[in-house]
């Protein structure tokens, strides 16, 4: 996958008791540093790229598609343990490919912002694929429009890292066990692997999430083995 190299950096991460739909699972808010050079997929991982991997033998499911069309849309119904056997797949090419922690996923989202959206205040159907019926904070994210399904990637215009997607058209699994809360949450950038490891995060919302969903502090949950149409992922190095 092409990938973007992120530069080191620090930030917020979690959300302010004072942003609109804050949740207490998106708290305490806290400091993390990334002391290191990180690389990103550019989009999240196609279906094309996923059905290389099926034909190469490293990837055993054949996830459907809806009906949608694949190449180039984002790959749906993977489990978490799907994107594992992708990256551990990766590894063939001599390159070190893995899920993103929880924090660096938050990181690469927000791209030096810290509004609720890489955004803004605000995010439109025109810079993401989400459920336009509803509004956000009435900020103007009602914008009627509802396309019900993915769409191919870079269809918008990416953040400020050049990263397409962050919000809507695929929830996003990332390597983390979950916890309700940050207190003592990694400050490093690494996953959090202790916790309740039988449920995994999914970050950034879906085609079928309203805009709160889209938000960068906004988290989600799944079992490593559950598989869904609006769960996909993408991978770091």
């Amino acid at each position: 996958p092409e990938m973007v190299i992120l530069p080191p950096g620090s930030f917020m991460m979690g959300s302010p008791e004072s942003e609109p739909e804050h949740s207490k699972i998106e708290s305490p808010q806290h400091k993390v540093s990334i002391a290191y050079a990180l690389a990103v997929g550019k989009y999240e991982v196609t279906f094309a790229e996923w059905d290389a991997c099926v034909a190469a033998g490293g990837c055993s499911h054949k996830p459907e598609d809806e009906g949608w069309g694949r190449g180039k849309r984002p790959v749906i119904d993977v489990s978490w343990q799907d994107a594992q056997q992708y990256v551990m797949a990766g590894k063939k090419t001599g390159k070190p490919y893995r899920l993103l922690s929880e924090s660096e996923w938050e990181y690469a989202y927000r791209a030096g912002t810290t509004a609720p959206f890489y955004t803004g205040a605000c995010i439109k159907t025109d810079q993401a694929n989400y459920d336009g019926r509803y509004d956000y904070n009435h900020c103007g994210a009602k914008t009627g429009q509802y396309r019900r399904k993915t769409i191919e990637i870079g269809s918008f215009k990416p953040n400020a890292f050049g990263l397409h997607d962050m919000a809507g058209n695929v929830d996003e699994w990332v390597q983390d066990c979950w916890n309700d809360s940050y207190e003592g949450a990694p400050a490093d950038g690494k996953a959090w692997n202790g916790g309740e490891c039988k449920v995994r995060l999914l970050r950034g919302g879906s085609f079928s999430s309203d805009p709160n969903g889209l938000r960068a502090a906004v988290r989600g949950t799944g079992s490593p083995d559950s598989r869904g149409r609006i769960v996909g992922f993408r991978v770091a190095r």
